[in-house]
């Protein structure tokens, strides 16, 4: 079967960053929902029209992933809102109750440091800002089901932090 909007692709992957360092690999196949919501547009041009053992590399650009690196993403909280054990690299949604960063939108923010009277916030996705090299195979091809092409998705979508309890409730 070829890749056709709409269907399910099955794909392993290995990304690396622009200077080819790994960032992340995908051994066991994972599916996605082609000509919907779950694939950077790149990938999908990529993928558009080929078959089952396809391998290619797509260079993504910022704007093709994760979007330019903004710094207005970050903030400083008092470190009084969060709870005892907080580390660089813990993930929470949202900003916590009592935060004083007016404007900031709904979104997952990393820890980036920790201090004793305060705690710095980065709202944007660990990988933007980054040119990416996503090197593809697909394992299998198949018809999408009538749920999966109404909900454009397979779930949760697999480019993007996985969100969490708010910071009140749970590290990550």
């Amino acid at each position: 079967m070829r890749i056709t909007a709409p269907c399910v692709v099955l794909l392993t992957w290995r990304l690396d960053d622009a200077q080819g360092q790994p960032i992340d690999e995908l051994n066991e196949p994972l599916e996605f929902f082609f000509g919907g919501d779950d694939l950077f547009v790149k990938v999908e041009q990529a993928l558009d029209g080929q078959e089952v053992g396809f391998e290619t590399t797509v260079a993504l650009e910022p704007e093709d992933a994760f979007g330019d690196y903004d710094s207005d993403l970050v903030c400083f909280e008092a470190r009084s809102l969060f709870p005892d054990g907080l580390e660089p690299g813990m993930q929470f949604e949202g900003l916590p109750d009592g935060a004083v960063t007016e404007d900031m939108p709904e979104a997952i923010y990393t820890v980036t440091e920790v201090y004793p009277e305060h705690v710095v916030l980065d709202g944007n996705h660990p990988l933007a800002g980054l040119g990416l090299r996503m090197h593809l195979k697909v394992c299998d091809v198949r018809e999408a089901t009538e749920d999966e092409i109404e909900a454009r998705t397979l779930g949760e979508p697999v480019f993007s932090v996985v969100a969490g309890p708010p910071p009140d409730a749970t590290l990550h």
